[in-house]
């Protein structure tokens, strides 16, 4: 038994060593870990939202934020200011995450490989509290934003340890919902779902 272990222990091994940082890290990582809202643990709130199949709703609604506005901006080196570019990127996705009001977002920061890992955590968290107070001057609560992971330095785009804009960034993803108010008919929620089967109805589609 332990010679079994021993062994299939080195096989992983040898797997990760073939492996990207970014592969490695992605491996080590929970399951449901960009899904936790922090009150249950990662494991617990995975299961329950498999289980109400809130999991499969928001990787959806991920990968169509992801595909229709950028979902990431970019810093000059050593700053959390936002320049033109940034704020244009968030003013598009503040109109998109408007459309879902019950909808939360998280913003990841990160930063280049320049800098201890403590002053680059920090940065990276300076980088998405500013990304959440933008949003927020353009309508979006604050209770549907947070910017409570920072990456630091540990998720290069770029592996380098020189200066790279394409590390120095901030990602904006869904990851959960707010609980309805029950017995509450939102008509702005409905008329924009409406208009969504509407549209849907509209768009080609393939008959063969």
């Amino acid at each position: 038994m332990r010679a079994t272990l021993a062994f299939l222990t080195l096989g992983a091994t040898v797997a990760l060593t073939a492996c990207s940082p970014q592969q490695i890290v992605d491996f080590n990582r929970p399951a449901g870990d960009n899904l936790d809202d922090g009150q249950f643990g990662n494991a617990t709130m995975n299961n329950t939202l498999v289980q109400t199949g809130d999991r499969a709703m928001a990787i959806n609604l991920n990968r169509r934020f992801a595909a229709e506005v950028d979902s990431t901006i970019n810093f000059a080196f050593d700053s959390a200011q936002l320049d033109g570019e940034a704020r244009a990127k968030l003013d598009r996705q503040a109109a998109w995450i408007a459309q879902y009001p019950y909808v939360k977002f998280r913003v990841y920061g990160h930063t280049d490989l320049v800098g201890s890992p403590a002053y680059n955590k920090a940065l990276g968290m300076r980088r998405a509290r500013a990304a959440v107070n933008y949003l927020v001057t353009r309508g979006i609560s604050r209770a549907r934003l947070q910017a409570v992971v920072s990456y630091g330095e540990t998720q290069p785009l770029v592996v380098t340890e020189g200066r790279e804009r394409k590390n120095r960034r901030t990602v904006t993803e869904v990851w959960g919902f707010l609980e309805p108010k029950r017995l509450l008919h939102d008509g702005k929620y409905m008329q924009r779902t409406y208009g969504l089967y509407v549209q849907s109805a509209q768009e080609a589609h393939d008959t063969e």
